[in-house]
């Protein structure tokens, strides 16, 4: 498919031959019109409808289960015989020399026989920022993926993968700026060796601008998103109290639930109904064994779930936090930053006072272009956390190059750096999602997700289809993520779209046309039209797709968030 005559690709250039002027403009699209930004507006405490899933024909379900079913067959006939005539190929899951295996033949099967045969799709290795455009490290694959070679080239590719939300990663501009000037004044000058040892004054500095950003009384900054949540239960919980939490919660809050011995209890995701009977159960059973009242219970979501694109009932789940006394925890690792007028998260986008939620959980590494992950909470909480929690007591401090990069890019959103920018970066992105979202669903695709969520998830289905879909968008030179179990259910695996602001308008209309391309040879557009507002499947040529932009449709009754 050739490039589309209204879309300009960026001069590719190796990188120490970029110019300055290219390189911005890699990192980050310029905006081509004030049509393309979009204003979030706040829900004023009213819930979301619960959103339309749509399904697909069910002999797509089907071919699914049958393709799972091929595969698994086939991989069990392969270990047969290569455990039978070819032992020297199969070591690691014979025993061997008296030595154990070193694999489960079971356990390790689907790794072996499913997940290698895709092994390319995932972890592909990139160089440079991630940016409007991220640098793919070419590679060739031998063996069914065993081994990779590097010939040493590098593919330019538009950058739908990656979770630089409002385009802070960049190379060039007041955050990187900021972060150099940091190591001058707290790396290793020239003079002599200095170290950072401890917490720093930027540190103190830039837990006091995000508690104030988000409105709790403190917050506390750790170098690692995924240790936040691992570490903050142990610290906060024991084996007397309750952690009653979503069932899609991500992998690090089950951990810190784990290491912290507090019992949990899972509900249907969004199910507050079911959350509420769950609740009620719970206060009249108590304690396993001796029937005593819980210590503590906490409700833990959510804000956005990177999985679905969809957000949290946080009115209703204030409502029963209320009702029955539980804290509650919300995890706003993807809706930080990116959501809301001002980007500050669901709070924001449902007009609920952040005093109301009682730990209010993010990371740096999405929005602000930075590492680490953050709690915001009450200043009793913070100083119990200071006291005792493995992280800040065993775990590396936030590098100064890291605190210089957060408090830059906050100020920039709130408008102190750079008056204006941050507020056009939180509209790009709003319209960038909105539009990507609204286009593959006119276009027949199934699409998960509320309409200004920045994580797109297009459905798949088909085991085969996942690496048909992620390679013949890298020959189309458009980067994206496949996800399939146990991420997400067996049947259910889907590419996952991360929208950031430093596209334009005129990327998504090059994405579009090949997601369209790809769609038709793969038979992916399996809409039924439910989440259409007359409940048709009445899908639209591509040419009207690029035409007709989100504000043009506000009287699309899906659309309106």
């Amino acid at each position: 498919m050739s490039t589309p005559a209204n879309y300009t690709r960026v001069p590719l250039c190796e990188p120490e031959d970029i110019p300055i002027e290219v390189k911005r403009e890699n990192e980050i699209g310029k905006l081509t019109s004030k049509k393309y930004l979009h204003k979030v507006k706040t829900l004023h405490g009213v819930p979301l409808n619960k959103p339309t899933i749509d399904t697909p024909p069910y002999y797509i379900s089907l071919l699914t289960y049958l393709n799972y079913l091929i595969l698994i067959i086939l991989g069990h006939i392969h270990d047969f015989l290569g455990v039978t005539f070819q032992k020297n190929k199969h070591l690691d899951i014979l025993e061997h020399d008296g030595l154990a295996p070193w694999y489960s033949n079971f356990e390790s099967f689907y790794i072996r026989r499913l997940k290698m045969r895709i092994d390319d799709c995932f972890s592909r290795p990139t160089t440079g920022v991630p940016g409007r455009f991220i640098r793919c490290i070419d590679r060739i694959s031998h063996n069914l993926n065993e081994y990779f070679t590097y010939p040493g080239t590098t593919s330019m590719c538009l950058n739908l993968s990656s979770y630089n939300y409002l385009g802070f990663a960049q190379s060039e501009g007041q955050c990187t700026d900021a972060a150099l000037e940091s190591i001058d004044q707290y790396g290793i000058p020239s003079g002599g060796p200095r170290t950072q040892i401890g917490t720093t004054d930027l540190q103190v500095r830039a837990e006091k601008l995000m508690a104030k950003y988000i409105g709790k009384e403190d917050s506390m900054i750790f170098s690692m998103g995924y240790s936040t949540n691992a570490n903050f239960f142990n610290a906060f919980m024991d084996s007397k109290c309750l952690v009653i939490s979503d069932e899609l919660n991500h992998t690090s809050i089950r951990t810190g639930v784990r290491l912290s011995g507090a019992a949990v209890r899972t509900f249907k995701h969004g199910d507050m109904e079911g959350l509420e009977k769950l609740i009620r159960e719970q206060i009249v059973l108590g304690q396993p064994k001796t029937n005593r009242p819980w210590k503590k219970i906490i409700i833990c979501v959510e804000g956005l779930y990177s999985m679905e694109g969809t957000l949290c009932n946080l009115p209703k789940l204030v409502e029963l936090k209320k009702k029955y006394k539980c804290y509650l925890y919300v995890d706003e690792a993807h809706s930080i930053g990116a959501m809301g007028p001002t980007g500050r998260g669901v709070c924001e986008l449902f007009d609920i006072d952040p005093n109301e939620i009682d730990i209010l959980m993010g990371t740096f590494t999405k929005s602000f272009g930075a590492a680490g992950g953050y709690i915001a909470c009450d200043k009793w909480i913070i100083d119990r956390l200071r006291l005792d929690i493995n992280t800040a007591s065993y775990g590396e401090p936030s590098p100064a190059p890291v605190l210089a990069q957060i408090i830059s890019s906050l100020e920039t959103i709130i408008g102190k750096r750079n008056p204006g920018e941050g507020e056009e970066r939180l509209q790009r992105i709003a319209f960038n999602s909105r539009y990507l979202r609204l286009g593959l669903q006119r276009l027949g695709f199934i699409v998960y997700g509320t309409a200004d969520s920045p994580v797109i998830p297009m459905l798949l289905y088909c085991p085969s289809k996942m690496p048909a879909f992620s390679r013949m968008m890298l020959q189309r030179k458009i980067a994206v993520v496949i996800v399939a179990y146990p991420a997400t259910p067996l049947i259910e695996s889907r590419v996952r779209f991360c929208m950031s602001a430093s596209l334009t308008k005129e990327d998504i209309d090059y994405l579009l046309r090949h997601v369209n391309e790809v769609g038709e040879k793969l038979n992916l557009k399996l809409s039924s039209g439910k989440q259409s507002p007359d409940g048709k499947c009445q899908r639209w040529d591509i040419e009207d797709v690029i035409e007709k932009t989100p504000e043009d449709c506000k009287d699309d009754k899906y659309f309106i968030l």
